[in-house]
Parts: structure tokens; sequence; C-alpha cells
């Protein structure tokens, strides 16, 4: 071959890739500029005040395409799936309880995102803010707000497969003292203290008292619900093969996702609540793969979120494992249900 025919090959194959990049660039803008617009027949989102104190309402993240996506929205809890007033805050995850808000955000840069999380008092002012070392997957407020902890991938960004890695904070809402991972903590497995490199975390949800909290730890390709012990700096294990914990509000009771053997490698979940005093699981009527850390509406129903038509959608099903699934909000997801 001549290297004038070498020179026109590679000529060719630039022009190619420059077509193939900008083809891509003009589809991204194209999909940006759709999710900018209202979808038709989608639910009303109009911008006003949203407040995390009171009680009776929703607030979640607005997944619906239009001028308000991605932002934190409220409607009234009895109807979950009518019209939402948008705050203007966006954020990835989010929750709240008594007045306290955390939200997990992207910090778009000229390279790559960063992400932070933003303490939030009850009109929204951010009180804190924290560097987050991956990408946002879960966020919870204790019942009291004095507390907050989320979780972010490290390594991988998925929970389906063996390949990542989490990263689990806890803050003390009030005076700001960050614990930046629980891989920090004394392991207690079994009955026996427990160390291994790959223990990792995440999940947690809290109980009332301040100190004591649940999340999931991984190991030796197992996965563990924990009790911790935020004085001590102590997690003990619990029971095997739960994830994405969520504590009851009476404090009895945890939802979570199981992994069942023969389901599909990409979706191996089902929910589950587990009675934590007689150890007694109780599978949910939710029959798809569920990968979300469910939240307790009340004492009777869990909600979670399922794919959607424009992200997600928020589904219920009741904590007995009776009943059928039900949508109740389109283009949704992480809720909080306030007071």
């Amino acid at each position: 071959m001549t290297v004038r025919n070498r020179v026109l090959i590679l000529v060719a194959a630039v022009a190619v890739l420059a077509a193939v990049g900008l083809a891509s660039v003009l589809h991204a803008s194209a999909r940006a500029d759709r999710r900018d617009r209202t979808q038709a027949g989608g639910p009303r989102v109009t911008s006003g005040p949203v407040s995390l104190g009171g009680s009776g309402r929703m607030v979640f993240r607005n997944m619906a395409w239009g001028p308000h996506r991605d932002e934190l929205t409220s409607v009234p809890a009895a109807d979950p799936g009518g019209p939402r007033t948008a705050s203007g805050l966006k954020c990835l995850r989010f929750y709240a309880a008594s007045g306290t808000g955390v939200c997990l955000q992207a910090v778009h840069g000229p390279v790559s995102d960063t992400y932070r999380a933003l303490i939030l008092d009850a009109r929204l002012r951010i009180v804190d803010r924290y560097d987050v070392p991956g990408i946002p997957s879960r966020a919870r407020v204790s019942p009291t707000g004095h507390l907050a902890a989320w979780t972010a991938f490290v390594g991988g960004d998925s929970y389906a497969g063996t390949d990542f890695s989490t990263r689990a904070a806890v803050v003390d809402t009030r005076s700001g003292k960050l614990i930046p991972s629980l891989e920090t903590f004394r392991i207690v497995k079994d009955g026996h203290p427990y160390r291994a490199a790959d223990a990792n975390f995440w999940g947690v949800t809290f109980a009332a008292d301040d100190r004591t909290f649940y999340a999931t730890l991984a190991t030796g390709g197992h996965t563990y619900l924990v009790r911790g012990d935020l004085p001590t700096r102590t997690v003990t294990t619990v029971h095997e093969n739960v994830e994405c914990p969520s504590l009851s509000p009476d404090g009895t009771r945890i939802a979570y996702k199981k992994r069942v053997a023969g389901l599909p490698k990409d979706a191996p979940w089902r929910l589950y609540v587990l009675d934590l005093r007689t150890m007694r699981e109780t599978p949910l009527a939710e029959s798809r793969s569920v990968d979300d850390q469910a939240v307790w509406r009340d004492a009777r129903t869990v909600v979670y979120a399922l794919p959607g038509d424009y992200g997600a959608d928020l589904y219920q099903v009741p904590a007995d494992g009776s009943g059928t699934p039900r949508r109740i909000s389109p283009a949704a997801v992480s809720p909080a249900y306030l007071g």
C-alpha cells in the first residue's frame, strides 16, 4: 500500500469518527431539549413554595419531562398522582424527616461531574454541604432529623453484579460531624470480631434513638443486615441476604430487597419484610425485581420505585404480603412522607 493510500484511509477514518462524534452530540442535545419540554399527558407541575415541615405531604424528585425535571416536588400524600409544586432545587437522591432534608446533587464540570450532599432545613435552605466520592445511590434522615446518611458508588455503578464498591457516610446534622465511611467501624459477625478487606456497606436506615442504625454489609460473597451503634462505632450482623434495608416507623420490621435464586442476574431481587423480633421473612406481593430502598408510607404500606417511561414510577404494596402492587405516582423517585 502506498503512502498516499494510507493517508487517504487515515483521513477517511478521522472523518468517520468525527461524524459519529457529531451525531452523538446532536442526539444527546436533541434528547436534552425534549426533556425540557412538558410531556403530553404528564403530571401538571408548577413552581411554588415547598416545605419539609408540617405533615400530610410527600416530597420527591420529579422525573417528568419539562422545565421542572429533577426538582424537589411536593404533593398531598393523599393524592400522590395529583398536581405538583416544584421547588427549583434539583437532586439526584433525596430524603427528609422532622424538617431536615438531605439532597444528593451532581455538580457539572467541563470534563466530568462531581457530587455533593446538601443538608437542608425545613425551607430548603442549605445548612451544610459535603463532598460525595462517587455516584449517589441512597439517602436517609433519622426520624428526629438529627442524623443523615448517604451511599455512593465509588467503583462500578450497579448493585446487580458483584464488581462494585460503595461508600456509606453518616453526619450529625446539628454539629456537622461527619463519619465519611462505615468501613472504619468494628464488625461483629456471628458473635465474633470480624475483619475483611472486602467489607462494603450501603443503604443506611435509622432508628428513633439517634444511636442505632441498620445497613447492608457485603463480604465474602454474601450480604448481611447489620445493626449499627454510633457511639461505639460497631456493627453486628443480624440476618443474611438483606440489601437496602428500611426500618418501619415502630422500629420492629425491615423492608428490604432479597436476592432470590433462579432470577436473572440483572434483576435478582424481590421485596421482603423481616420481623426483627422473630426473624420471620414475608415476601411482598410485588413480583418484579425492585432495585430501590423502599420507604414506609405508614405502618402498613411500603413505597418503592420501578423503571418507567420517564425514568421511574412510584408504587405501593401492603407490608404484610397481601394485596397487589399499585402505581401511585408516575415519573417520580426518592419519596419522603412528612409528619
